[in-house]
């Protein structure tokens, strides 16, 4: 009977996730404000039947009790975020906070399969991010100062990645993170909002030759830091964030092609300096040559992804566990094999929608500063999906970067979650703005009226 549901289930996730995705873009075309919301209930529904299913076929095949109740803790944690935020927040937007809320069910469900430590762990720090995730809209609403403090996100982002270069721990050739009272802490992953507001508010102020050079420099020293520090995959985000940032605030696609071109040499040189980065490059362009060294890890990757083919090999039947650090770097791999290829494309197109939104929330934005905020964290955001999806199947050589809100990794699940919230605040004042278009619209209208009854009156 269990193989029966196990085999069944397979097909159910690929349908639900399919219907799910589909409303994902669906929903933006609706004009009515009843179909609108349908839509987006319609896809509460499927997310959480996804995450009941799932958690069916894992207790069916571990018959463990604790798994139904840290199911059970997930759903009150999900379900109370999206009610709190939608009487709080009322004009919050829904794709959003449903994509988040899928993407860290998707997150549980497969930690659970690989690690049911690692995956209550998970769980209580995406259970404090949550609590921050409902505080940093309003924040963001009604901070107004917040644009007039660059030097000052500047400087801690500094000072962050100087403390993880000179003390931190090195893990697979490069720095990353230090320890805390027990903790490790990944200080990269909060400098990427730091770094944004940053540039914002620079951005925003000027874009003269002399104030680009200043705030170009300031951007050159997070990168070089983390290049001392081996950090090379938090390098490239952080350098094609700014080059999308600057492109979009100056409108020269002089500096554009400027950037690409002293990447390519700074790729060069990368390329040439680091031992680690040879290596990768070697995995990735004939893996099988090397699979039994540095091949290994990307050809169990390819090997787990050819084997779950298009509708997978079914929840907890796969063995994703062969591939190395599999739950952070190559879990999209470990989703492709139980969950199929189909399922994976859904994701793909699911992370898609969130950039979508994101860049779409950025170009209606009045505010240069909240304008270059959102675009900079969608920009994060939309590239570190790509490095980490293109390095599991092969398309660029692995960055060892995580797949936001599914990968394991505190401090990664902590400031995706703050990014989600910064731009669901951006999106607020964006509907603060309209309504506020909308009143004087109406007020002018009605002034019009007014004085067209006085004109006709005798």
């Amino acid at each position: 009977m269990t193989n029966l549901i196990v085999e069944l289930s397979k097909y159910a996730f690929i349908i639900l996730m399919a219907l799910y995705t589909y409303l994902c873009f669906s929903v933006l075309k609706k004009k009515q404000e009843g179909e609108i919301r349908y839509g987006f209930g319609v896809q509460t529904f499927l997310m959480f039947l996804i995450h009941l299913l799932a958690y069916v076929v894992i207790y069916l095949q571990t018959e463990q009790v604790k798994v139904l109740v840290f199911y059970l803790l997930q759903v009150f944690a999900l379900q109370t975020v999206r009610v709190v935020c939608q009487v709080i927040y009322p004009k919050i937007n829904r794709l959003v906070l449903n994509n988040m809320c899928l993407m860290l069910s998707l997150g549980f469900i497969i930690l659970t399969r690989l690690s049911y430590d690692r995956a209550v762990r998970q769980f209580q720090m995406v259970a404090v991010s949550l609590v921050i995730f409902l505080v940093i809209p309003v924040l963001i609403r009604k901070c107004g100062f917040l644009q007039k403090l660059p030097w000052v996100y500047g400087g801690i982002g500094l000072l962050l990645l100087v403390m993880v270069a000179f003390f931190g721990d090195t893990s697979n050739g490069a720095k990353l993170s230090i320890e805390i009272a027990g903790f490790g802490l990944q200080p990269s992953e909060f400098v990427k909002i730091s770094f944004v507001f940053f540039t914002a508010a620079r951005l925003s102020e000027s874009v003269k030759f002399r104030d680009l050079v200043l705030t170009t420099a300031m951007a050159a020293l997070h990168v070089l830091i983390l290049v001392y520090s081996r950090d090379l995959g938090g390098a490239l985000l952080f350098f094609i964030t700014y080059l999308v940032m600057l492109y979009a605030a100056s409108k020269k696609p002089f500096y554009l092609l400027s950037g690409l071109g002293a990447g390519c040499a700074a790729a060069f040189a990368g390329y040439r300096l680091f031992a680690h980065v040879r290596v990768r490059v070697l995995a990735w362009s004939d893996p099988f040559r090397v699979i039994d060294n540095e091949g290994y890890q990307i050809t169990q990757s390819l090997f787990a992804i050819g084997t779950g083919g298009w509708f997978g090999m079914g929840l907890c039947r796969g063995t994703p566990g062969k591939i190395p650090i599999v739950d952070q770097d190559f879990i999209f791999s470990a989703l492709a094999e139980e969950f199929g290829g189909i399922f994976a494309l859904c994701l793909i197109l699911i992370c898609m929608s969130c950039f979508v939104m994101f860049v779409n929330i950025a170009m209606q934005i009045k505010n240069n500063f909240y304008k270059y905020t959102a675009l900079g964290l969608g920009t994060f955001y939309g590239f570190q999906v790509f490095l980490t999806i293109g390095g599991a199947i092969k398309f660029i050589p692995s960055t060892g970067v995580t797949l936001p809100l599914i990968s394991y990794g505190g401090s990664s699940v902590v400031s995706t979650i703050a990014v989600f919230a910064i731009i669901q605040g951006m999106y607020l004042l964006k509907e603060d703005e309209d309504s506020k278009i909308g009143k004087k619209r109406k007020q002018t209208a009605k002034a019009k009226t007014k004085s067209l009854k006085t004109e006709e009156k005798p």
